[in-house]
């Protein structure tokens, strides 16, 4: 993997989460955790839904990067196929920054979004399991199916969804970055 890869997958998570978090605090009068979905922050006609849109993309943008290079680490057609599914989830999340809230196509890009990048590192994720990393599979399977019940769990409990989907985009940045250590920090016996 090129440096500039690693690079890009580390700064990608704060980049979004800087984004939305500038959101939050620009639109606090009205937005709430408990009411909203992130998207509202965004949305078609909102006064700097660019704080948003702009980081997400770039953020997607910068994964997708880092992502392909995860190719080159692992020769496994399971882990191939997860990533390339999480990279489709991410090409989705970039379409969350084109089409903001109010657009047509919204609701379809930011469902794929969760499904996809989801699916995708449980896929991967058991891929690494023949390559020898069974806790990291283990792992993998205990995160994607927290994630699962705690966003019913919020489904069930709130008015809005955004805490349903700071579970899920959370659950995909531990991995994110479990899976940059492991691969990549983690002194190797």
């Amino acid at each position: 993997m090129k440096r500039s890869q690693l690079w890009a997958g580390i700064l990608s998570p704060p980049i979004a989460l800087g984004g939305i978090g500038v959101a939050i605090l620009i639109n606090r009068p009205w937005w709430r955790l408990t009411d909203n979905a992130i998207s509202d922050l965004g949305k078609v006609g909102l006064p700097y839904n660019w704080v948003m849109n702009v980081p997400l993309f770039i953020s997607a943008i910068l994964a997708i990067y880092y992502a392909a290079g995860l190719f080159g680490e692992v020769k496994n057609r399971v882990f191939r196929l997860g990533i390339a599914l999480f990279m489709i989830g991410l090409a989705f999340l970039a379409g969350v920054a084109l089409f903001p809230e109010g657009t047509e196509p919204h609701y379809h890009v930011s469902w794929g979004f969760f499904l996809a990048g989801s699916v995708g590192y449980l896929i991967a994720g058991a891929g690494l399991w023949p390559e020898g990393l069974r806790k990291f599979g283990a792992f993998t399977t205990l995160l994607f199916t927290a994630e699962v019940l705690l966003a019913r769990w919020a489904f069930e409990i709130f008015t809005g969804v955004a805490i349903a989907e700071f579970i899920g985009i959370f659950a995909m940045i531990i991995w994110h970055y479990a899976l940059l250590w492991e691969k990549f920090f983690a002194e190797k016996s």
